[in-house]
């Protein structure tokens, strides 16, 4: 028993703490949800059924869903290089994968906007090259967002899927190539199946960091690809609905809860069998 409680004590304040910093502003903002402008659960019917919010939260999984897609394939080949190349590459590729994962999203963001605006650097070396005459429309729309997104996300898709490919075993890959498979076999019918949970992770990890995503999209997308986090501010701090966006919130946590519930099992050591 003492050996059960001591760790427990030892615990507590940080429990206590976590408890009071984020579980009662969160039974405060369910409480609204229900209860303003008046009780009742008109809030959570108007989120599933309004048009322009079913938009937004289709819109989001949209956006979440390719920028699931294109951070995993594009971080399995970083990930490849970091694990598997030359030394000089897997410097390069760490270098490649860390400055930008130490640089804050939103100086990421307005890189992107100076790079991609209409009078941005590249419409400007385009046009000065005669290959457009008119800027194209690289953002304030979802093509920015997702640009951006996908260049937030992809360091979190490469560490789960780096320590994957750490765990490989080089002798069931070097027993495949002696039984005359060729390189590419070796690849796609060991390799890959051999990090399938580590694809799954970060493809799981991806998707819940981007569903909650608010700075990129609120400044690539410009009010034009508004997704569901950008939504609940304007709720709150552009019209008095606090009921309108606290069911929102509630909604868009309990959907984040079940992905983090199955990331966890995903990665628990014994995969999920338990």
């Amino acid at each position: 028993m003492t050996r059960y409680f001591r760790p427990m004590i030892l615990l507590a304040p940080l429990l206590i703490f976590l408890a009071l910093a984020y579980m009662l502003p969160f039974a405060g903002v369910i409480g609204w949800s229900f209860t303003r402008p008046e009780p009742g659960l008109q809030n959570y019917t108007a989120a599933l059924t309004d048009p322009l919010i079913l938009s937004v939260f289709w819109r989001t999984l949209r956006i979440c869903v390719m920028v699931t897609v294109i951070s995993v394939i594009m971080g399995y080949i970083l990930a490849l290089l970091w694990v598997r190349g030359s030394p000089l590459v897997r410097t390069l590729t760490e270098l490649c994968i860390l400055i930008p994962f130490w640089i804050s999203v939103l100086t990421r963001a307005f890189g992107w906007l100076a790079l991609l605006s209409s009078r941005g650097l590249l419409n400007g070396w385009l046009e000065g090259m005669g290959v457009i005459e008119d800027p194209l429309r690289l953002v304030r729309n979802e093509f920015g967002v997702i640009v951006g997104m996908v260049h937030f996300m992809i360091p979190f898709a490469v560490f789960p899927l780096a320590s994957a490919m750490r765990t490989v075993d080089e002798r069931v890959l070097m027993a495949a190539r002696g039984m005359g498979a060729s390189r590419t076999r070796v690849f796609w019918q060991v390799f890959v199946p051999m990090t399938a949970a580590g694809l799954m992770g970060a493809a799981l990890l991806v998707f819940v960091f981007a569903i909650g995503f608010f700075i990129t999209p609120a400044i690539l997308g410009g009010g034009r690809s508004v997704m569901v986090a950008e939504l609940i501010y304007l709720r709150i701090f552009q019209s008095p609905d606090w009921g309108l966006a606290a069911a929102v919130s509630v909604i868009l946590m309990v959907a984040i809860s079940a992905l983090l519930a199955l990331l966890l099992k995903q990665l628990s050591p014994k995969g999920g069998d338990r």
